[in-house]
């Protein structure tokens, strides 16, 4: 079973599934794993028929202990409040720090077509719905330090209490400290030097932790949560899920107080971009409103639910990954609507990527578009439509018209110099790097196409053809198509690009490719003991074959041209002895 289904598959009743995120910054990709993992779970419980629900929290009364990159001249005074306290950042028509940055990230589920029941803890500890949870956890604080102990082995002193009051002189809530719980109260004191981000203003009281008046920790917040709403699923990164780590310390502490066992955990791997961990506070890596320009809804999704929760994806932005990552959803598109022959993982994986279901539909090549969409003089959508040979479905355009901004978002802010694909105007000087086999086999392309119908397939057959009949290895060939065009080693499918350029430029280009016929022949001509041993071989399969003198000032070879049963043609070559006749050294070999 896919991974989805295992956790499907231990389920029986209705289910709440949960999930949450602090918006401390612009939210980092790496936070669209759990949200994924989480929504592939609801949609198969669905699926299966089993009643379920989606809840995600915004964790908006935790405090500000960083400040976003590039924000310290707003953010710095705010240092411990609240985040649903904050204001937003200047320009900003959100009412707080927390809404500013989450309505980015909602407006990225909306695209992922992640449907989620949310809530806001400031709503969650205000309403008083925590006030129960709140009272049992603090009439067993001595329950929870020795948790802490056992579990983490993190001491806590007789006196500490876990809770965070709002202090009643400066607002903040991450510098003050609980030290007793009596008669529906707690005291507490907003220590100056408790954290070193921010300091507090020595202010000393006493309060009633409930209607919003403080928050929990975060690890008592989860049981919290756990017990009041009620959880029954809900997965947590690698750095809460170790041994002794926050999960640990969560549900032994909800064992403890409340006698109940957690919910289910899906442990999940982190997200790397180019092999590096994100941070939403220090700006590191790509945002998830980023990554949501770049990929398109369904290939994000695909990105993020294939790889088992347990294992880690990394995602290179570079030409090489986000080629890769578009031809691997493509196969799986293909295999599932079109070939009908998908394994049922893959079935599934492509079923839960798609935000709505399109079935078979034309799906324009990545590479391709990445190119065109870096040729100022085309426009490519209308190219791709006028060469499709069909009117597209509004389904297709879509698809299109998706892609193209992926693309066009790539060249723009991932691809690095030398991976941005340029036409050259003229002939590079790089061009001095190819075989002189590679400058023939341009040669004889040149010419082949003067007769060829403009179309991808045949001009994509024409480029065979020629690679067999110069010959030519294939990776070589293409190498030197990409070098005298886009003076790179790679690009596009050759045959597609050739159909968006005009035939007289192609020809053009690779006419004027200076090659040295003595060098060419010396390098692909054979001796006639190897040219025995491959005709012998291919014997079974040869229809015909004509052959035909060629000369220089460098001597003469003879050129066998051989048509297999397939009708494909292959070319031969070897060299003629001064003194030889072209007949005679023919039937020796044939």
């Amino acid at each position: 079973m896919f991974w989805c289904e295992e956790v499907a598959a231990q389920c029986h009743g209705p289910q709440i599934i949960n999930d949450s995120k602090t918006p401390s910054g612009r939210v980092h990709v790496g936070a669209l794993r759990g949200v994924l993992i989480h929504d592939a779970i609801f949609r198969t419980l669905r699926a299966k028929g089993i009643e379920a629900k989606y809840l995600f929290g915004v964790d908006d009364y935790d405090p500000l202990d960083e400040i976003p990159a590039g924000k310290d001249e707003h953010f710095s005074q705010y240092l411990g409040q609240p985040l649903c306290n904050v204001p937003a950042p200047d320009g900003s028509d959100a009412t707080d720090m927390a809404e500013h940055y989450m309505g980015e990230f909602w407006g990225v589920f909306r695209e992922l077509g992640v449907e989620v029941e949310p809530y806001r803890m400031r709503d969650i500890y205000r309403s008083g719905r925590f006030n129960n949870a709140i009272d049992t956890i603090l009439r067993h604080a001595d329950v929870v330090r020795r948790v802490y102990k056992e579990v983490s082995n993190s001491d806590r002193p007789p006196t500490w209490y876990p809770f965070q009051v709002v202090c009643e002189n400066c607002g903040r809530i991450g510098t003050t400290e609980v030290f007793a719980y009596a008669d529906g109260k707690v005291s507490y004191r907003c220590r100056e030097d408790l954290v070193k981000w921010a300091r507090g203003c020595g202010n000393q009281g006493s309060v009633s932790p409930f209607d919003g008046r403080g928050k929990l920790p975060w690890k008592l917040e989860w049981v919290a949560k756990w017990i009041t709403f009620p959880v029954t699923i809900e997965g947590a990164g690698k750095d809460h899920s170790t041994k002794g780590g926050s999960r640990d310390v969560a549900s032994a502490c909800l064992r403890a107080i409340f006698a109940k066992e957690p919910p289910a955990n899906v442990p999940y791997e982190f997200f790397l971009v180019g092999g590096a961990k994100m941070s939403s506070s220090r700006g590191l890596g790509a945002s998830a409103r980023d990554m949501a320009d770049l990929l398109p809804p369904e290939v994000l999704r695909f990105l993020m639910i294939r790889t088992k929760p347990n294992s880690p994806v990394n995602f290179d932005v570079n030409e090489d990954g986000i080629v890769k990552l578009f031809n691997e959803f493509d196969r799986y598109h293909t295999r599932v609507t079109r070939d009908k022959n998908a394994t049922p993982d893959e079935t599934l994986v492509y079923q839960l990527a798609e935000t709505r279901p399109k079935g078979d539909c034309f799906l324009p090549n990545f590479q391709l578009l990445s190119t065109l969409a870096q040729m100022p003089h085309l426009n490519p959508m209308l190219e791709i439509q006028k060469r499709h040979g069909a009117p597209l479905t509004e389904t297709e355009c879509n698809a299109l018209e998706r892609r193209l901004k992926s693309a066009a978002f790539w060249v723009e802010h991932y691809a690095k110099e030398e991976e941005k694909t340029r036409l050259q105007e003229s002939l590079p000087a790089s061009h001095v790097t190819l075989s002189a086999t590679q400058c023939a086999f341009l040669q004889r392309l040149g010419g082949a196409l003067a007769n060829v119908v403009w179309e991808d397939d045949q001009l994509q057959a024409t480029v065979f053809e020629t690679a067999r009949l110069t010959p030519i290895e294939q990776p070589l060939a293409f190498k030197a198509i990409y070098r005298v065009l886009l003076d790179k080693d790679a690009g596009p499918k050759a045959g597609n690009l050739f159909a968006y350029l005009e035939r007289a430029f192609l020809q053009k280009r690779f006419l004027e490719v200076p090659l040295d016929k003595a060098v060419f022949w010396k390098e692909t001509a054979l001796t006639q003991e190897q040219l025995v041993e491959w005709m012998v071989l291919q014997k079974p399969k040869i229809a015909s074959y004509e052959h035909a003198i060629q000369s220089a000032e460098c001597g003469h070879v003879l050129e066998l041209t051989v048509t297999m049963l397939d009708g494909k043609k292959h070319m031969r070559r070897v060299w003629l002895p001064e003194s030889a006749e072209s007949t005679s050294v023919l039937s020796a070999l044939v």
